[in-house]
């Protein structure tokens, strides 16, 4: 093809192609041509043949495109064309390989640690309290991303975990180390189930840190209950305190879920009086269920004749639209004499305790009374209706319970001025 019918085009008659009725063509030669629209627009084309079949290429939109790189485009493909390639092959093959480079590039970005621990902890959040998201989400920024964040899940092994989780042993921080270890471990089974990752390094790890040095809440033992029974019966603090006291021994509630206790929660008309506590204010995002005895409905006549007017149960002394504070009652422990012999949480140590040693009770209402979870599904659902009577029982034998244990110390002095009454005698 000769130069006379090659670059016909000037870039003065493509500026100045004017849009018509319909779309139409003005040729450059050796097959390109600018394609004119009835909008304005201007697109390059090349028409070239393969074997018997023709084939139209796009080389660009003008001006985007100008005149000589569209016929430096042109040139390209026919050098292709006398080497025996095909231009749409080898473009499809180039998109293709862009197209895998993006997905891959997209696949890096989606399965870095930090993203994927983030997506996890946000889906998490909607069945934990807030302090506990809040905490989770502090071990994550201080302990975990700075050495993980922007690695991919897939470049993450074994020794890589284990190196960060000795660091946290070696400052001395085993328990931070154990809940570290516990949620990198549920960041890669997220992995795992959303496709980002096949292997949990962080599974492989149980039982490679040193066992926790964890410090038990202090609980009174069984026989140390009559002793502190009196002591609450004749402790002189705040009225409130001292049956916000009575009410936690009788309930064993955690106590949060006690200084926020509203009075619509309490269903108090009828056999079975119940106090209900939402889910948004339980550990595990639950609705939990508290048999109400009757020494329990008797705490709670007193309290009503306190803060019967006010939202709250038991509200604070300065302020009744505020929350009883959360040291109240561990100060009462300590005005009793109690400092590190006990704290309000152990009094659900000390129930349960009683409660499974009594070998009255099933395992699992007791468990339930705790509002301890159950990891299998069918059976929590299945104890939620069965143990509702049995934790009636059990609450009301319970608050009974502790009634006669009150009665020993009695009869011990009853004994003692009987003794004396007798040595005077003689």
């Amino acid at each position: 093809m000769n130069k006379k019918t090659m670059n016909r085009l000037t870039e003065v008659q493509v500026r100045k192609a004017k849009p018509r009725e319909g779309s139409y063509k003005i040729s450059d030669g050796g097959g390109m041509y600018l394609l004119v629209h009835h909008n304005g627009s201007k697109y390059w084309r090349i028409n070239y043949r393969i074997g018997e079949q023709q084939r139209t290429q796009s080389l660009g939109v003008w001006p985007a495109v100008g005149l000589k790189e569209a016929r430096e485009k042109r040139d390209q493909l026919k050098v292709l064309l006398k080497e025996g390639k095909d231009p749409k092959q080898i473009r499809d093959e180039e998109k293709k390989e862009k197209a895998e480079l993006l997905r891959k590039k997209q696949v890096e970005e989606e399965g870095a640690f930090e993203r994927v621990a983030k997506e996890w902890l946000e889906r998490q959040s909607a069945f934990w309290t807030v302090k506990h998201t809040q905490r989770t989400h502090r071990n994550l920024v201080i302990h975990v991303f700075p050495e993980l964040g922007e690695m991919h899940l897939t470049e993450i092994d074994v020794r890589r975990v284990l190196g960060l989780l000795r660091v946290l042993e070696d400052q001395g921080k085993r328990e931070a180390a154990h809940r570290v270890r516990l949620t990198i471990d549920a960041v890669f089974r997220y992995g795992i189930i959303t496709g980002l990752c096949e292997n949990n390094p962080a599974a492989a790890l149980k039982g490679a840190l040193k066992p926790q040095r964890k410090k038990p809440q202090a609980a009174l033992a069984s026989e140390e209950l009559p002793e502190f029974l009196h002591k609450l019966k004749d402790y002189d603090g705040h009225i409130l305190t001292k049956l916000a006291m009575r009410f936690m021994l009788l309930t064993f509630v955690r106590t949060k879920e006690l200084r926020l206790a509203e009075w619509k929660e309490f269903h108090l008309e009828g056999k079975t009086p119940i106090w209900i506590i939402p889910p948004e204010r339980m550990k595990m995002r639950r609705e939990h269920q508290v048999p109400l005895a009757r020494q329990t409905l008797e705490i709670l006549d007193r309290v009503r004749e306190i803060s019967a007017k006010e939202i709250l149960v038991f509200p604070g002394q300065q302020n009744p639209k505020r929350p009883m504070s959360e040291n109240t009652l561990l100060y009462a422990l300590y005005r009793m004499g109690y400092h590190s012999r006990a704290t309000v949480h152990g009094f659900r140590s000390t129930a349960s305790t009683i409660l499974n040693e009594s070998g009255r009770w099933h395992p699992d209402a007791i468990e339930r009374q705790l509002a301890h979870t159950d990891a299998n599904q069918v059976r929590k659902i299945y104890n939620r209706a069965e143990y509702l009577d049995e934790r009636r029982r059990m609450m009301q034998w319970w608050a009974d319970h502790l009634d006669t244990l009150s009665v020993p110390a009695e009869i011990i002095n009853l004994r003692e001025r009987r003794r004396e009454h007798d040595t005077t005698r003689l």
